[in-house]
């Protein structure tokens, strides 16, 4: 599955019944509720990398991409347009990069 394919499934919950989807519960709940679900799945996986365990870091990093992805089907945002900022972006440095946000 790539986060293509994810983010379409996300898509197609959107409308569905709370009741029946985990990913329809939570967009129900607004895009607040979302996004502190995407921070605390983060904080999740920062504790695992600390931690140093690859295989729970890895869990908590699946997470962090699907609630992520929800975060921004929230927000109708496209993951398409995620992926052509990361074009733009693609060699330039990071420090000239980040310098040109201001």
């Amino acid at each position: 599955m790539t986060l293509t394919d994810l983010a379409a499934t996300i898509a197609t919950r959107k409308g569905a019944d709370p009741d029946s989807s985990w990913t329809a519960k939570l967009l129900s709940k607004g895009p607040e509720k979302c996004a502190e679900k995407f921070g605390e799945e983060a904080v999740e996986a920062i504790i695992e990398a600390v931690k140093g365990d690859k295989t729970k870091l890895t869990s908590e990093a699946a997470d962090v991409l699907y609630h992520l992805l929800v975060m921004l089907a929230a927000r109708d945002v496209d993951i398409a347009d995620v992926f052509a900022e990361l074009d733009r972006r693609q060699g330039t440095s990071g420090i000239t990069e980040k310098a040109s946000r201001g």
